[in-house]
C-alpha cells in the first residue's frame, strides 16, 4: 500500500497517525520529491469513481494561484490529468492506494472500511 503525502499538511500527519496506532503498513511518498505520473493519476482516478475535481488541492496556494477554480470547468479531462501530473502541490492529499481501493483526503470512517 502506498500512502502519498506532504509531509508538512495537518491532513497528512493526520491520516499518517492513525496508520501508524493501527499498526498498518505503507509506503510512504512525499509528493512534493515524488510528483505522481500521468499513469498514475489516471489510474487512481479510473479506480477511485470520483470526480476529476477531487483529486485538486482546491485550498493549496498553486490551484488559488493558477486561479484553477474558473478554468477547470472549460479544461477536458486530459488537461486537467495532465495538470494533475504537472506538480504534486495541486493534488489533493493523502492518497492511500491499496490493491482494490483509492481514498482521496482522510476520514477516519473511510479508512476504517477500506482497511478492515
Amino acid at each position: 500500500m502506498k500512502f502519498i503525502c506532504y509531509p508538512k499538511c495537518t491532513t497528512c500527519q493526520k491520516a499518517k497517525k492513525w496508520l501508524d496506532e493501527k499498526g498498518i503498513n505503507y509506503e510512504l511518498i512525499d509528493i512534493k520529491e515524488k510528483n505522481p505520473t500521468l499513469a498514475e493519476i489516471k489510474k487512481w482516478y479510473k479506480m477511485s469513481g470520483l470526480p476529476l475535481k477531487k483529486f485538486f488541492n482546491t485550498s493549496g496556494l498553486l490551484y488559488k494561484s493558477m486561479e484553477l477554480k474558473d478554468k477547470l470547468k472549460d479544461m477536458t479531462d486530459e488537461e486537467q490529468l495532465k495538470l494533475l501530473a504537472s506538480d504534486g502541490m495541486l493534488v489533493k492529499r493523502p492518497i492511500l492506494v491499496t490493491d482494490s481501493t483509492i481514498l482521496v483526503g482522510f476520514r477516519e470512517k473511510d479508512y476504517e472500511e477500506a482497511l478492515k
